[in-house]
């Protein structure tokens, strides 16, 4: 089988509920399972900051690169060929010299920006709740050790 066959994916098996039914909002768990990987391309830490910073807007590679933090050249190169072929990312070559390459959303791109959109507003609304959280967890896991050590 050639790489191109063994990285396409396959549909996922339904998933059924306690009841015998269908569940809707569950997706089958298989590494080759088309929703997981999907999930597991658009959740990518640098996907998300990609889509996030083309909405509305087209970027150059180097602008894409100076507003993501820690991205490597290597691995935004990777993540926008990803999202290109995926159909999220539009891609844009100009010919002039030096070659000019630009990077936008494309509709399906947009729609996606959208859900994005509100998973960061949930996170904003919960972000004192999630670190009050952790600092009761690692609060306990510090008594544990502390324990553990007597």
């Amino acid at each position: 089988m050639d790489e191109v066959m063994s990285k396409s994916p396959s549909h996922c098996a339904r998933t059924y509920g306690s009841d015998g039914d269908p569940d809707p909002f569950q997706w089958d768990t298989r590494e080759d399972c088309e929703v997981r990987q999907i999930l597991d391309r658009v959740a990518d830490k640098w996907s998300l900051l990609v889509i996030a910073l083309l909405d509305r807007r087209r970027l150059r590679f180097t602008e894409l690169k100076r507003e993501i933090d820690g991205v490597s050249q290597r691995m935004l190169t990777v993540t926008l060929r990803q999202l290109e072929r995926d159909g999220l990312v539009k891609r844009t070559v100009h010919p002039v010299v030096p070659p000019r390459v630009d990077y936008e959303l494309t509709p399906l791109g947009r729609t996606l920006h959208v859900t994005i959109r509100s998973l960061v507003t949930w996170t904003e609304q919960h972000q004192n709740e999630i670190a009050a959280a952790r600092e009761e967890y690692d609060a306990k896991e510090r008594a544990a050790a502390a324990a553990a050590l007597v």
